[in-house]
Parts: C-alpha cells; sequence; structure tokens
C-alpha cells in the first residue's frame, strides 16, 4: 500500500472516577485537556481527550470514565503500558514532581533510556521516557509543567502477547511497521520515520496471564492513517485478510474504523483530520462540553446524567 501510517494517533482506556481522572492527567502531568466531550457509543459517559497545546495525532491520551466500572486486570492480550516522551534531563524534575504528589515510581531504563513507571488513580501502568528527539507533540506553555520538562506526546505502546509470528506479521507484512530492536521477549517495531510516538513493543509471555478490560486498562490502540481516501483502502485490505474490520465512524475529530489484531487487542485506523479545532478555537479547547450534532437536541438531558466535575 502506497500510504503507509505513520505513527500512534491516540490512546483510549478506561477510568472510574471522571474528576480524579481530569486531576491527574491535566493538573499532574500537566496535559492540556484539548476535548471534553461524551462516549458516542454511551452518552451518559464522558470522554476527555488529553494531549499537547493543539491536540496533534501521537499526543494524545483519551479515557472514558465509567463510574460503575469495576477494577481490571493487565494480562496478555491486552495493551499493558503506555509510554510518554519527556525532554532529556526532564527524569529528575518528574521524581520530584510525583513525590510531591505522593505518587509511587520505580526508576529504569527502557532500551537504554533513563524511565520513570507509574500508575494513574486507576491503575493503569504508564512510563515516561527521556528521549533526545523531539516527541510528536508541542509541550503545552500555559500548563503546569514547564515547558522545558513537559509531556511532548506518546512514546510507545507495548502490547502483551503470548505469541509472537501472528501479531508481528500484522505489523510488519500489513501495517508497514519495522523492527528495529530487542531485548529479550521483549520487541520494538517502529513505523513511518520511527522515533516517538511511532513505537509499538511487543512483549511475549507464552504462560502469561489474560487480562480483564475494564478500569484501569487500555480499551485501544489508534493508529494514524492520512486522509478518508487511505482509511478506505486499509479497511479493504484487512478485509481482504480475513479481519473483522467495522464501518467508518464518524468521531467528529477524525473517522475511525476497528478491528482486533491476532493476540486481541483492539486497533484502530484514524485520519489525521479534521481535527480537534473543528467545533472550537485553539485557543479555547476543552472549554465546554461538546457534543456531535445528532446528539444536540438531547443536551439538557445528557448534561443531567453525566457525574458532576466540581471539586
Amino acid at each position: 500500500m502506497s500510504r503507509q501510517i505513520s505513527g500512534i494517533h491516540h490512546v483510549t482506556a478506561i477510568a472510574s472516577n471522571a474528576r480524579a481522572n481530569l486531576d491527574f492527567y491535566s493538573r499532574v502531568l500537566g496535559l492540556r485537556l484539548v476535548k471534553k466531550t461524551i462516549n458516542f457509543d454511551d452518552p451518559q459517559t464522558y470522554h476527555f481527550y488529553f494531549g499537547d497545546a493543539t491536540g496533534r495525532p501521537g499526543a494524545i491520551l483519551t479515557f472514558f470514565p465509567i463510574a460503575r466500572a469495576f477494577q481490571g486486570e493487565q494480562g496478555v492480550g491486552q495493551a499493558t503500558v503506555t509510554a510518554l516522551a519527556i525532554p532529556t534531563g526532564a527524569l529528575a524534575y518528574w521524581q520530584e514532581r510525583l513525590n510531591d504528589f505522593t505518587i509511587q515510581t520505580e526508576s529504569g531504563t527502557d532500551f537504554g533510556q533513563p524511565s520513570l513507571t507509574l500508575r494513574d488513580p486507576d491503575g493503569l501502568l504508564l512510563e515516561l521516557v527521556e528521549t533526545p528527539a523531539d516527541g510528536p507533540g508541542e509541550a503545552w506553555a500555559d500548563g503546569p509543567v514547564p515547558v522545558e520538562h513537559a509531556i511532548r506526546g506518546v512514546h510507545h505502546v507495548l502490547l502483551q502477547e503470548t505469541q509472537y509470528a501472528p501479531t508481528v506479521e500484522l505489523l510488519t507484512e500489513t501495517m508497514g511497521f519495522r523492527h528495529v530492536e530487542s531485548a529479550g521477549d521483549r520487541h520494538r517495531f517502529a513505523a513511518g520515520a520511527g522515533g516517538p510516538g511511532a513505537l509499538i513493543d511487543v512483549l511475549v509471555m507464552p504462560d502469561g496471564q489474560p487480562g480483564r478490560e475494564a478500569a484501569g486498562t487500555v480499551h485501544h490502540i489508534a493508529f494514524r492513517t492520512e486522509d478518508a481516501e487511505a482509511q478506505l483502502a486499509w479497511r479493504e485490505t484487512l478485509l481482504g485478510l480475513g479481519y473483522g474490520v467495522s464501518p467508518v465512524k464518524d468521531r467528529q475529530y477524525f473517522r475511525s474504523i476497528y478491528y482486533r489484531e491476532p493476540g486481541g487487542v483492539l486497533f484502530e485506523l484514524a485520519t489525521d483530520g479534521p481535527g480537534f479545532d473543528a467545533d472550537e478555537p485553539v485557543e479555547t479547547l476543552g472549554a465546554s462540553l461538546k457534543l456531535p450534532p445528532w446528539l444536540e437536541a438531547a443536551r439538557t438531558q445528557i448534561e443531567r446524567r453525566l457525574p458532576t466535575l466540581e471539586p
């Protein structure tokens, strides 16, 4: 296929408490809330999009905060680590900042780069990775974290699998990723130009226990496709290979198709546009609740049923 996937578009996870989720990712991690909307498939649930200054693809984490969600369990068949890129030399700042918020961390390395692991309020496993390259996003100058230390977007996502070959065949032979390095049972693959925002790790655990999708787990990983034309071509390719692919879904800020990779992780191919400024200016992203046109008539009922975001 002539139009290749250039990297990760966003990662979507499940949370429980909307206020706690909002506080952690905006106040603690310093990400910008670029869109406050609802789960189009479950209008009683918020859908938060956190990102960089303008909500660029590759810098986005999204959450469904479901108040009734039980606690999930991470395991095989899931994306179990979401890593975020920070500038070289920023780890000491983050260690001190997270200590101030009484968040437990563990220092380590990620293929030779200094890293720090932590969990969000629902137990979602996160990793901050120092990287000499620019991340996919632009630091938010008006956020609570100084620009020189701010998160630059997604670095990589780790898939936990019982088998190596089926998932890797999809990544490399179909989706255009290439193997770049390995360490034991962990293998890294890169799309497009590579670097932060274009990396997927596969950890092979033949005897691993299956995960349980709920609060504190990743719901899906979205990859970047240039436009609607390329997305439709990808859909035909995947259908031809026997994958069950959803119809195209209008998510207002991008269009999506969904399918499961052989190990069970839900993949999405999302278009880069139209972007998060489609219904509000960049200057005021995330300031108000945005609904798709087909739900606007029910705004009063929807707002009444959503959890309060008051402190």
